[in-house]
């Protein structure tokens, strides 16, 4: 029998050891000497609350499911009917095609076709490789098409130290402003300063009872003169720490703590995107893919 995710995909060196699943190139475990960095899932499930899974050509919700692009209206289907949007990609239940693996590294690429909704044709591609510093993750897309599509890309890891609940944690979040959304449906409705308000993690501090479901944005980078576009945030139990670190072509992270699952508060979602709620309604930080053009990001988890 096959794996609800397909085919499963090892990696391991320096002590991290990762397994990526042919279905929606998913991040299924992630441990370092044994101890989970994140919160996945088990092989004979299928992935539950987006857990690991990659949001390509575009993170989070879109209104209505409807949005226009160099003059032309677009209709996509509604995957997440109860609040009428569509939601997370194209790309996070496909079967994904192996095209490189070795002891530390896997690639695997989907080529999104052209569709009602999504007039493009996309190549997308994921690289996931463990050594000295962690697990690193290179995502990318090529618009085959002959005209320019509108794209965004986003990840959805749930990072986790100890045995939760998340309550228990400190919480180090370098971001300067959360994106407002109203109770319904989880689209922007603002923006505030975090300076004062119960969700400024810029100094690091207990998460006590606060809810994420959230974007955030003016991001700290720089704190590590290595890496200076990186920006990090980090969770502690008091004994160990786990990082994830994004470079500068994600400018914005939302935190989800699961309150709304079957596990919640258990692990904290930290969703690297490229581009905030609804961008291909609102066109803020959306990326215009010209023929024949690559965009790609990085982003990484590690231990402490």
């Amino acid at each position: 029998m096959l794996a609800p995710s397909g085919e499963q995909f090892r990696i391991a060196s320096h002590g991290y050891e990762a397994v990526i699943t042919e279905s929606g190139a998913a991040l299924r475990t992630l441990t370092f000497e044994g101890r989970d960095l994140v919160d996945g899932f088990d092989e004979d499930a299928m992935s539950s609350g987006g857990r690991g899974q990659l949001l390509m050509p575009w993170p989070n919700r879109i209104r209505d499911g409807r949005y226009s692009f160099d003059g032309a209206a677009h209709q996509l289907a509604l995957t997440e009917p109860a609040r009428r949007n569509a939601s997370h990609g194209l790309a996070r239940w496909a079967a994904w095609t192996l095209a490189e693996h070795d002891e530390a590294r896997v690639t695997l690429t989907y080529r999104v076709m052209a569709q009602t909704g999504y007039p493009w044709t996309l190549e997308l591609a994921v690289s996931y490789s463990v050594g000295r510093f962690g697990l690193s993750v290179v995502q990318s897309a090529q618009n085959f098409s002959d005209t320019a599509a509108p794209y965004a890309q986003g990840a959805h890891p749930y990072i986790t130290v100890g045995s939760g609940p998340i309550d228990n944690w400190t919480l180090q979040l370098p971001a300067a402003t959360r994106l407002l959304t109203d109770d319904e449906r989880l689209l922007p409705v603002g923006r505030e300063h975090v300076e004062g308000t119960t969700y400024d993690f810029r100094a690091p501090r207990t998460v006590g009872d606060v809810y994420f479901n959230h974007c955030f944005a003016g991001l700290r980078r720089g704190e590590d003169p290595d890496v200076p576009d990186h920006a990090t945030v980090r969770v502690s139990d008091g004994t160990h720490t786990t990082g994830l670190w994004v470079d500068e072509t994600w400018p914005w992270l939302l935190l989800y703590s699961g309150d709304d699952t079957a596990a919640p508060r258990r692990s904290l979602a930290v969703e690297p995107m490229s581009a905030p709620v609804d961008a291909f309604s609102s066109g803020e930080d959306l990326i215009r893919l010209e023929p024949g053009e690559t965009h790609s990001g990085v982003w990484g988890i590690f231990a402490e």
